[in-house]
C-alpha cells in the first residue's frame, strides 16, 4: 500500500474508508468502489468510474478524474482526451489493451452552467477519499511502469511538492515500479497560443514521455 503523502496531511474533511487492498481481484474491488460515498462527489455523478485493463499489467496510467463523457459511460478516457491518449500510446509503442488505465479520483467533479457540466479540479479531500481505491488497484495491477497524467495524478502519488513542468518525463523509482510523470492529454486539447502554448509541440512532448515509459518495458 502507498504511504501517506503531504498533500493530505492537514484537512478538516472526513477521513477516507479503510483501504480495500485485501480484495482478491479487480472485479471485487470494482463492485466495492461502486458504492463509495466517502466524499460528496458521488451525489451528482452518474456513478463510480473505475479503472479498466488487465491485472497484472506491465504499464498503468493514472489520470486526474473522469470527465463528462467518462461519467456518462462509466469508463475512463473515452472522451476526446482518451482518443488523444490512444493515438499517443500507439505512436509510443504501447498497446492500450496491455495497459491498465484509471484516475486518482473516481467521481466526476463539476459545476453546472445551464445544461452543461463544467469540469472542476478535484480537491485534496477528494483525492484522499479515493486513495484507498487507487491503492487497491496498484496492489492488484502491480505495474512495472507507472505513468501519471497531469499535475493532480503526480501530486497524488508523489506529494504536493511535485511540479509537472520541472519533472515531467523523468523516470524515478516508486516502490516496486518506475514512475514516469507527464502531462494530461486534456492539456493539449486546451492549448492556448495566447499563453505561448503550441498544441503540436505539447503533443510531441507527450508522445516522447510515453516513449520513455515504453523503453522501460523492454
Amino acid at each position: 500500500m502507498t504511504e501517506p503523502l503531504d498533500l493530505f496531511s492537514t484537512t478538516d474533511e472526513p477521513d477516507a474508508p479503510a483501504a480495500p487492498t485485501e480484495a482478491p481481484d479487480l472485479d471485487t474491488l470494482r463492485e466495492r468502489a461502486a458504492g463509495c460515498t466517502a466524499c460528496e462527489l458521488y451525489e451528482g455523478a452518474t456513478g463510480t468510474v473505475f479503472g479498466v485493463g488487465p491485472a497484472p499489467a506491465r504499464v498503468m496510467l493514472v489520470g486526474e478524474q473522469p470527465g463528462d463523457q467518462e461519467d456518462r459511460k462509466l469508463e475512463p478516457f473515452v472522451g476526446p482526451a482518451g482518443r488523444l491518449l490512444d493515438e499517443a500510446l500507439v505512436e509510443a509503442g504501447i498497446a492500450r489493451e496491455d495497459a491498465y488505465v484509471t484516475n486518482a479520483v473516481k467521481h466526476f467533479s463539476f459545476r453546472r452552467q445551464g445544461n452543461r457540466r463544467i469540469h472542476q479540479t478535484p480537491k485534496a479531500g477528494h483525492i484522499r477519499a479515493c486513495r484507498p481505491w487507487l491503492d487497491g488497484e496498484l496492489a492488484l495491477v502491480r505495474p512495472h511502469v507507472l505513468v501519471t497524467l497531469g499535475a493532480i495524478a503526480g501530486k497524488a502519488l508523489l506529494g504536493s511538492s511535485f511540479r509537472i513542468t520541472a519533472e515531467r518525463g523523468q523516470p524515478r523509482p516508486w516502490q516496486d515500479s518506475t514512475l514516469v510523470p507527464t502531462i494530461h492529454p486534456s492539456a493539449i486539447l486546451r492549448a492556448d497560443p495566447d499563453r505561448g502554448q503550441d498544441a503540436d509541440e505539447m503533443r510531441a512532448g507527450f508522445v516522447e514521455d510515453l516513449r520513455t515509459a515504453a523503453q522501460l518495458l523492454d
